[in-house]
């Protein structure tokens, strides 16, 4: 994909707080929220005294700390209704306080079903109640899983891969997956779990409610040192932290910084595609995909090298902006509702804010925010017509509809791929898409020749089948029906399946299926 191995301009530290807007995004929090927490964490851990490969791991740790937010979430919804709304309550919540975190789970387990009947709410409440846990452990188990492996994708140390493990740990040991204690949560997630919750409790209470809850939770969730610490000089630390910009959090960069070369550039490319696809089940590899087609037709309406690698790599980031739609109407099996769609036609947007800066990002935001544009205004989020559409967005907009039309989606089955070419046909013929864009993206589809299924990491036949359905988000019964074979043969397939390829989790499994290309939905399966 890459045109040189010279260095791209574009700093690592850029394309990780692009990611922490992502990130905020996704979990409920306001944009530059993650950019405020690295300010504040650096602060913090300069006035513990912290050496410098410590400050190194809280810059890397508080930009990226839920960077695993999208895998399992639709387990989340499926119980709890709207994660938005969920992860920006648990942010207020101690979660060592049994009683408040009862209160949390009952409250949202009824709003996640608001006007059903008194039998099914109370089903739901009682099935809830007891699954809970269970759930909370698989999914926070997950992030922590998925964070670690995409660090490791952007060349992080083996220190923040470890840390990116611990985000859900508490001081006092109470915390998850690992339930990790006291010096055994590493500084850096210590310092940086306590300066996040510090500016999520200020903007909800104000400075002296905030300081009060801080130091109630001293010895339970925080390091009393570090709670001691910020009381001390509060005003100092946290004063001035909503004037923080974008190129203070990049002056704090640990040197030297890092220039990514196109290969690493690419790489940072896949693993937030990757991130972006692991929301719902339904899209495992689909930014890979559409890149895939999105490139290669570029290359076949002969764009410049340049343009085929910018839409290539857009390709990967197309879908990005969908971190800030609630998965509940990503996966709803119904129509939307007006107000529903308008929220899922945003994600353009989001996307191109999100990619906004620096520059070689912002060139890749504007294709980005493209993808669902038209010719004849018809599309979104802008309704731009045929003058304003880039050749590469054009081409990024035709193979999206392709792509999408081959793979399944909760209201319909996947269409064969000679009826989405002749969707794709008639959008051209009514002058919605570009004749030459849809051209290229369906050369590019017919020529792909069929591939033989290759073994990855000695995984049997089976057990890539089995694979495939975990990352479609079925259920151990689901996979059983699915396959024709008993739940306890699949769980011993997915002991065994889990064991080769190093993971623990179904969030881990995921992506490795994406990231080996069997997640099985490129193919229309």
């Amino acid at each position: 994909m890459h045109t040189n191995p010279v260095g791209t301009g574009v700093r690592r530290a850029e394309i990780m707080a692009a990611l922490s807007t992502a990130t905020d995004l996704a979990m409920g929090q306001p944009v530059e929220f993650a950019l405020k927490s690295c300010v504040l964490g650096m602060r913090l851990g300069e006035a513990l005294g912290l050496g410098d490969d410590e400050l190194g791991e809280i810059y890397h740790h508080s930009l990226l700390r839920y960077v695993g937010c999208n895998a399992e979430t639709y387990a989340m919804v499926a119980l709890f209704g709207d994660e938005f709304e969920l992860r920006r309550d648990f942010a207020l919540v101690d979660s060592g306080r049994a009683a408040e975190m009862m209160s949390f789970v009952f409250n949202h387990l009824r709003r996640a079903r608001d006007g059903a009947g008194p039998y099914q709410l109370l089903a739901h409440i009682v099935r809830g109640l007891l699954t809970a846990n269970t759930t909370a452990t698989e999914t926070l188990a997950g992030h922590c899983e998925v964070a670690a492996r995409l660090a490791e994708r952007l060349g992080l140390s083996p220190q923040v891969q470890r840390n990116l493990g611990q985000i859900y740990e508490r001081w006092d040991g109470r915390g998850l997956p690992q339930g990790l204690k006291g010096e055994a949560v590493a500084p850096a997630v210590r310092v940086v779990t306590f300066g996040q919750d510090a500016i999520v409790l200020r903007a909800a209470y104000g400075n002296a409610a905030a300081l009060a809850k801080l130091e109630a939770r001293r010895g339970g969730a925080y390091d009393p040192r570090t709670v001691d610490r910020f009381l001390r000089a509060a005003p100092e630390l946290i004063g001035d932290i909503d004037a923080v910009s974008w190129e203070a959090v990049l002056a704090l960069e640990p040197k030297p910084h890092m220039v990514l070369s196109e290969t690493e550039f690419d790489a940072a490319c896949l693993a937030i595609a990757d991130f972006t696809d692991l929301k719902s089940p339904y899209t495992p590899g689909h930014s890979r995909a559409v890149s895939a087609l999105a490139g290669e037709a570029a290359r076949r309406c002969g764009l410049p090298q340049a343009d085929v690698v910018d839409v290539t790599r857009a390709g990967l980031l197309h879908d990005l902006g969908q971190v800030a739609v609630s998965t509940r109407l990503l996966i709803k099996p119904g129509p939307l509702s007006d107000a529903e769609r308008e929220q899922v036609r945003l994600h353009p947007y989001y996307g191109e804010r999100v990619l906004s800066r620096p520059n070689a990002l912002a060139r890749l935001g504007a294709i980005v925010g493209q993808h669902h544009e038209r010719l004849d205004g018809s599309g979104y989020h802008r309704g731009a017509r045929a003058a304003v559409l880039t050749p590469q967005g054009r081409i990024l907009a035709a193979a999206e509809a392709y792509q999408g039309s081959i793979e399944a989606r909760p209201h319909r089955p996947a269409h064969r791929p000679e009826a989405a070419a002749e969707a794709l046909k008639r959008e051209s013929r009514a002058g919605r898409l570009d004749a030459d864009a849809v051209s290229g993206v369906l050369a590019a589809a017919g020529h792909r020749a069929t591939q033989r299924r290759q073994l990855v990491a000695g995984l049997t036949e089976r057990e890539i089948d089995v694979l495939r359905l975990i990352a479609r988000g079925q259920s151990m019964k689901e996979i059983a029906r699915s396959l024709g074979i008993s739940p306890k043969t699949v769980d011993n397939h997915i002991q065994h399946l889990y064991a080769k390829i190093a993971v623990k989790t179904r969030a881990g499994a995921t992506l490795f299926a994406i990231e080996h290309g069997l997640a099985g939905i490129a193919d229309g399966t």
